[in-house]
Parts: C-alpha cells; sequence; structure tokens
C-alpha cells in the first residue's frame, strides 16, 4: 500500500519532501516512544555526514554549514517536533508501538486510514529532511532541531539545552494554515483531577451508553468551534435521566463512565453503565428516547454524526457494585460544574480565544473518578485563575488536583527582521501579503523564547484538517508550496 502511495505522490512531489513523509510514516513516532524515530534522524544525519546531537531526551539536532556567501549572515533554525498523536477511529485497532501508518489520497489531501496522520508535525520533519539533504539551495548556517514529547507536554523542549543553538532567526513548521505566519501563541498547563469513590451492591437492569460520532479535533486549534465533548454530553445525559427519574420517585446507579484519549484533543466518544430497577425498564426506554432525540435536534448542526448506542439488558441481575449514590451526586456536580472550552476572548486581537479549557480524559475506576484538562491560556494569570478555579471546585466535594506540565505564552515582537523579511518574500513568491496572527493553541517557540530571549520566530505550515482526530489530512501541493517558499526565504535571510 505505501510503494502506491509513494507512486502516487511522486509526480507531485519536490525535493523528495512527500517520499521522507511516507518513510517516516513507517517509523512509530507516537509521544512517549522516541527511541525509533530519534536513532531514524541520526541515521539519517550520519548517511549525509552531517553534525548532529542526540541528547537524552532523544531531541535530535541536526546542522548544516552556510553556503558560500552565507557565512556571516545570522543562522537559521528550523524546528518542529516528532512525536505525533495516536488516536484510532471508532472500531479500528493499530499499534502505534509497531505498526506503519497506512496512508492514502483523498484528492489534494493525503490521509491514514483509521488513524491520525501525524502531519503534526511530520510534515515539520519532512521539511527539515528535504533541507538537509540538498546541496543546491542557498542558506545561512542551518539547525534542525527536531523535540520530543510536544504532544503530551512539550517536555522535549523543555529539556532541550539552548547552548546547542547558535542561529537566531527560528522557523517553526508547526502550524497548519498555508498564508497565515503565528507571532504568538497562549501558554498553558496540565490538571489532573481526583474524586475518591465508594461503591455499594445494586440489583437491576443493566443499561450500556455510547456516544460516538462526535467532531472532537484540536483542543487550542479548533477550541473556538465550539464543538461538543463527548464526556460533557454524556454527563448530561446521566443527569437529565437523574432528574426525570426523581420525579418518577426512583433512581439509578452509575457502574462506568469514561470518555478521551489525549487531554489536548476534544473527545468525540465515551460511554457509560448504569443500573436501574427492573420494573422500570418501559419508562427508561422512554425516556431516552426524548432525551436522546432532543440532543440529536440540537446539535443536528454543529454535530451531524452525532450517534447514541443503546442495550438494555434483559435480564435482572444481583448484587453489582454501583457507585454510592452520594459519590454519584459529587461526580455528576462536578461534570455539570467544571468550566469546559473558550472561557474568555482576547480584548486585544479580534477573534483569538484568549483562554480555555479542555476536559480530554475522564474515567471511573473502582475507587476514584479520573480528570486530565488542558488550560490555555495567552495571560498568565488567567491561566493560574482556571488552575484555582478548578481546584477550588475538587476540594469542595472532597477531591483533589495537581497542576504540572506547564509551558509559557509565546509573546508578540513588536520588532521582528525575521516576521518583516518573511512578509517581503511572501509576497513576492505568493503575489499576496500573508496573514499574521496570533494562536491559543500552544506551540514550542515560547520555551525557545525562554531560553533565548533574542530568539526571533515565526511560525508557519503547509494545510492541514482536523489534526489529532482519524479524519486528519494533509495538503500535497500545500506541502510542497511552503516547501518552496522556504528555499525562498532561507536565500533571502
Amino acid at each position: 500500500m505505501m510503494d502506491n502511495i509513494e507512486e502516487m505522490l511522486q509526480k507531485a512531489d519536490y525535493k523528495n519532501v512527500l517520499r521522507y513523509f511516507t518513510e517516516l510514516s513507517r517509523v512509530p513516532r507516537g509521544s512517549g516512544f522516541n527511541d525509533k524515530i530519534s536513532d531514524y534522524l541520526v541515521a539519517f544525519a550520519k548517511e549525509h555526514g552531517l553534525r548532529y546531537v542526540q541528547d537524552e531526551l532523544k531531541n535530535v539536532v541536526i546542522y548544516k554549514p552556510a553556503t558560500p556567501g552565507y557565512e556571516n549572515h545570522t543562522g537559521v533554525i528550523l524546528q518542529g517536533h516528532m512525536d505525533m498523536v495516536c488516536v484510532t477511529a471508532e472500531g479500528v485497532e493499530h499499534n502505534f508501538e509497531s505498526e506503519p501508518l497506512e496512508l492514502f489520497v483523498d484528492g489534494d489531501m493525503l490521509g491514514a486510514r483509521g488513524t491520525t496522520l501525524g502531519g503534526d508535525d511530520g510534515i515539520a520533519v519532512a521539511y527539515g529532511m528535504a533541507l538537509l539533504a540538498d546541496d543546491t539551495i542557498a542558506h545561512p548556517a542551518l539547525e534542525v532541531v527536531i523535540t520530543t514529547d510536544e504532544e503530551t507536554g512539550m517536555y522535549g523542549a523543555k529539556g532541550l539545552d539552548a547552548s546547542l543553538l547558535s542561529g537566531r532567526f527560528l522557523i517553526n513548521a508547526d502550524s497548519e494554515d498555508e498564508g497565515v505566519v503565528l507571532v504568538s501563541c497562549a501558554g498553558g498547563l496540565r490538571v489532573d483531577g481526583s474524586l475518591p469513590l465508594r461503591r455499594t451492591p445494586a440489583d437491576g437492569t443493566v443499561v450500556s451508553v455510547k456516544l460516538s460520532g462526535l467532531l472532537g479535533g484540536h483542543s487550542g486549534a479548533e477550541i473556538h468551534k465550539y464543538r461538543t465533548n463527548a464526556v460533557y454530553l454524556m454527563a448530561r445525559l446521566l443527569f437529565d435521566l437523574k432528574t426525570s427519574a426523581a420525579k418518577q420517585k426512583t433512581d439509578f446507579m452509575l457502574l462506568s463512565f469514561a470518555g478521551g484519549e489525549k487531554d489536548n484533543a476534544i473527545p468525540s466518544a465515551a460511554q457509560a453503565e448504569f443500573i436501574i430497577k427492573t420494573e422500570k425498564k418501559g419508562w427508561l426506554q422512554e425516556e431516552m428516547d426524548i432525551l436522546l432525540s432532543r440532543y440529536h435536534k440540537e446539535l443536528s448542526g454543529s454535530e451531524p454524526n452525532l450517534k447514541f448506542a443503546v442495550d438494555i439488558c434483559g435480564n435482572e441481575q444481583k448484587d453489582r457494585m454501583a457507585l454510592h449514590p452520594a459519590d454519584f451526586e459529587k461526580l455528576l456536580f462536578l461534570l455539570m460544574q467544571a468550566p469546559d472550552g473558550v472561557q474568555k476572548m482576547s480584548s486585544d486581537i479580534e477573534g483569538l480565544v484568549e483562554s480555555s479549557l479542555n476536559l480530554g480524559i475522564f474515567s471511573v475506576e473502582e475507587c476514584r473518578a479520573n480528570f486530565h484538562f488542558s488550560i490555555r491560556s495567552s495571560v498568565g494569570s488567567y491561566k493560574y485563575f482556571l488552575r484555582d478555579k478548578l481546584e477550588f471546585l475538587f476540594d469542595f466535594v472532597g477531591g483533589s488536583c495537581e497542576a504540572g506540565s506547564e509551558y509559557p505564552a509565546w509573546e508578540y515582537r513588536k520588532d521582528s527582521v525575521l516576521r518583516e523579511k518573511f512578509t517581503e518574500v511572501f509576497l513576492q513568491f505568493y503575489g499576496r501579503e500573508p496573514e499574521i496572527m496570533a494562536i491559543h493553541a500552544g506551540l514550542e517557540c515560547g520555551l525557545i523564547c525562554e531560553k533565548i530571549p533574542e530568539m526571533d520566530i515565526v511560525s508557519i505550515g503547509p494545510d492541514m484538517k482536523d489534526i489529532h482526530t482519524p479524519n486528519e489530512r494533509l495538503g500535497i501541493t500545500s506541502s510542497v508550496r511552503v516547501y518552496r517558499f522556504l528555499e525562498k526565504l532561507l536565500a533571502a535571510l
């Protein structure tokens, strides 16, 4: 299959950019499993006779000397990350640690069957490899920096030794819109919450509910699209059922509940199981029909593929260990009150999300419920306010929170030589000016600026869609065009 893909892409390719990307798709590179992809890049550097550093975190820096006439120009860093978010479509099994991705062409877009594609940020790695392998282009001293574990906390960039970098122009290739140059990004942190739970025996009919088909998406780049979080929608179903059950002077008890796979992805699926008195099965079926019809109607425009699968067991079950009613109340209270999605829009940049929060992973275990939130904000004080708000909420019901994986915002640089030169070359290449934007998603640029304050940075990338989901797509001609532009930009610096 991959060989056919390479043949299909050959005509569209330029300087082997697409070939390198397909080669990368054979190498396991999920977050936390860096050895194979890092060693692959080291082998590439050795093959091309280039100096390199591979640090303890498996970050790789590959150096290429300036071409004649560029020896005294400011050195340029091309930077991206080697890891990818590993998510499968419903019903698809894929071992990201050992199996290659199965790529396919969808018009002018590249995708992977049943899984995320890893265009974020495999395309940056492919760009770096193509630049390093090409001895025909003019450029200042070039340093290609490929970091690890960006998707799970930017750990590679956090541990990167700044003394390895001599360049002071940095082109980050971790963006998703051709024609847009990013000049600022949000900072963020992760909050892990825990709520102790007690169990008690329960008898009755077991009901299983599976929710799927939501769009999901990147919790930074697509949070402004107000996509439905599957965990909260399932929690709403449980809340609405509980409210209706109270009017019937009956109740039900929760057995299990989980949703989401990555803290930086909006959950697109969730599942729950509960138990209800057998004599209330008829009422429950009618009530479920009403509620699910209501949700489909509300979300018909924003979530057209929403699906609910309900299975009501026919046999009475005895002594199932369900959540204690008081703890179920606490859990529902947390899920109903925890903030979600966009919290504040920027007052300085029109249309920019300033602060947001995403519950990306949730699970009910035997004795506790686990919550994993991703907070993003371009204003540090509001980021900490959201953290404190969660801690207050969890403390109130007897739970606890722990914050970590923090990364700083990349603040807008008023005077930027790189941005000015970028705009000039862009106008020559595209015949129009670029769109200069800030982004709500987190980028490693903030961490690098923190280490080297004088670093002048822009962030660019080709067209990508639905990153962090199995619907992820990478623009084929867009990827090639952005690389051609990079060649022009390097020659002009």
